[in-house]
């Protein structure tokens, strides 16, 4: 099945939207993030962002999986 671009780029917005919205709820409930950038240490941080990134990445991967097949 052959998609358009349009379509590629919704996949991928949604699934950063989504990823960033788990990734963010799970860092609350573990405790590891703070309401401020600046109040969190650097060990905080570098959690934050790959836990953003691989939850952005499955959500992507997932979502594309599920509409292209």
């Amino acid at each position: 099945m052959s998609a358009n671009a349009f379509e590629i780029l919704m996949v991928v917005a949604l699934g950063v939207l989504a990823g960033t919205g788990i990734g963010l709820l799970i860092g609350f409930v573990m405790k590891q993030q703070k309401r401020e950038w600046s109040a969190m240490t650097r060990k905080e941080h570098a959690l934050a962002i790959v836990l953003l990134l691989v939850s952005c990445s499955i959500c992507t991967i997932g979502l594309g999986c599920y509409s292209f097949t």
